[in-house]
């Protein structure tokens, strides 16, 4: 019986490599922290044929002597040491070989990236094996990892060489939704309500290892503090130690992530360009695209659909967090977090981070809506008076856009408060006039029913009747 909270759909896939008639080549990745090696050793309660990591910064002797450990230790066999990485899997392979079990035979081989050293010929030696052996049998489930993500894509799932398209599976491991971050939470009892659990999550996103910084006898506000601003705070130096974890040269990762925290909204290709002072070219767009298979920026269309239009938007939780609060200030109280609550800034940063967590949860809000079978685009849409900067007043704004098969589009409107959210006349106002100008500069045949996202709900009154549909912050942990 695992512990494993979540991660149906990964584990399904798991299973499914385990059950079928052929050798399985599994690669699984995913941000630091998120509990990819968690998964896979509980999956499997720690029984596997062969295990092996390898360890950051060390010498190639220093890999090959842990390693011959490893085999040692599995296999009961006295292997000799190694020289190479090809002696080192064709002991693996001899030791497949002699094994007697049934069944498949699971392999797992840990922070891969670790072992790619230069000219260590890893990558070489894993092609030869998997290609000249465990690929010609049935059953093999080789399942490798790496806290390194763009390296492991780069270098595996889209090898140019002889490992092209050779794995049979990937697994993209995703942060905790807020349903699975409420179980994770109860499973070590914690007891918070949807509020708190959401104001968590605005801060860490659902990544477990964060999560399990959490104390029971704490604030939110208190354990926020301990964890990321007193004196021996675990994650004071996450930041620097995430993006060098992930990205063999970080520094430019860094910068981009930095310039996409000025403009929350998010900015489009030339607008980095520009704010970086550099020159339009491939490196960006590698840039650009390891940040989004890690998860830290989304891509999105505007409405428009005009591809230079694509906006790139940080949404990795934990560095809007750090951005906002921990990089320019150089030293803060211990208890920081908690002189922070409600004021101007905090709620600024609020209002934002809410409109992340819904972002997160579109499945969740499209079941509310009664349309999780309808086919829908998801955009983003700005006026031109936005575009241009040219009116504060009339231009207009819409971050969450659903645009359905069958021929509604939800505007939806996201509010983070404390209490019911109350339509004044002003909002009345701000929010038809959003819908009259989408209406105006698209051109859109749809039918255009404006969606309010709010923690409480909206407060019924004279205005509340202008809005077609409303969601609640418990709509999301669906």
């Amino acid at each position: 019986m695992n512990n494993i909270i979540g991660r149906e759909h990964e584990q399904g896939i798991i299973n499914q490599c385990l059950e079928s008639n052929k050798s399985e080549f599994i690669a699984i990745f995913g941000r630091r922290r998120i509990g990819k090696t968690y998964l896979i050793r509980e999956f499997f309660q720690n029984k596997f044929l062969f295990y092996f990591t390898g360890v950051y910064n060390v010498s190639k002797s220093q890999q090959f002597l842990n390693f011959n450990t490893a085999i040692r230790q599995y296999s009961k066999m006295p292997f000799p040491a190694v020289n190479n990485w090809f002696e080192a899997l064709e002991q693996l392979q001899s030791f497949i070989v002699q094994t007697k079990n049934r069944g498949k035979k699971v392999i797992f081989m840990d922070e891969l990236s670790w072992l790619d050293t230069q000219k260590s010929d890893f990558v070489q030696a894993l092609e030869y094996f998997w290609n000249s052996f465990a690929s010609a049998r049935k059953d093999i489930v080789l399942i490798v990892c790496a806290s390194a993500t763009s390296w492991l894509i780069n270098k595996i799932i889209k090898n140019k060489g002889g490992l092209h398209n050779r794995v049979t599976q990937q697994i993209a491991l995703q942060p905790f939704t807020l349903s699975e971050t409420e179980l994770f939470l109860k499973s070590r009892k914690i007891e918070c309500n949807r509020k708190q659990i959401i104001e968590y999550y605005m801060v860490m996103g659902g990544v477990p290892f964060y999560l399990e910084f959490i104390k029971k006898s704490k604030s939110v506000a208190q354990n926020i503090d301990s964890m990321f601003f007193a004196e021996n705070a675990p994650f004071k130096d996450e930041f620097s130690l995430l993006y060098n974890s992930l990205f063999q040269h970080s520094g430019k990762h860094i910068a981009v992530i930095n310039a996409l925290s000025t403009k929350k909204k998010g900015l489009t290709r030339e607008e980095i360009l520009k704010l970086l002072a550099i020159p339009d070219g491939g490196s960006v767009s590698r840039i650009l695209e390891e940040l989004e298979q890690c998860g830290f920026i989304r891509v999105y269309n505007d409405y428009r659909q005009q591809s230079k239009n694509r906006i790139y938007q940080l949404v990795d939780f934990y560095s809007l967090f750090y951005l906002n609060f921990i990089a320019d200030e150089k030293q803060l109280p211990e208890n920081y977090w908690a002189s922070q609550i409600d004021n101007p800034k905090h709620r600024a940063w609020s209002g934002y981070s809410f409109e992340q967590v819904c972002m997160a949860h579109v499945r969740q809000i499209k079941c509310k809506l009664g349309i999780s079978g309808v086919t829908t685009k998801i955009y983003s849409w700005r006026s031109r008076d936005a575009i241009n900067r040219v009116s504060t007043e009339n231009g207009a704004q819409i971050d969450l856009i659903i645009k359905r098969n069958d021929k509604i589009t939800n505007l939806c409107e996201i509010k983070f408060s404390n209490k019911e959210f109350v339509i004044d006349k002003k909002q009345d106002e701000a929010l038809r006039n959003k819908k009259y100008t989408f209406i105006e500069e698209t051109g859109s045949r749809d039918a255009v029913h404006l969606t309010m996202i709010t923690t409480y709900g909206v407060k019924r009154n004279a205005y509340w009747g202008n809005i077609q549909s409303e969601i609640t912050m418990n709509d999301l942990f669906v």
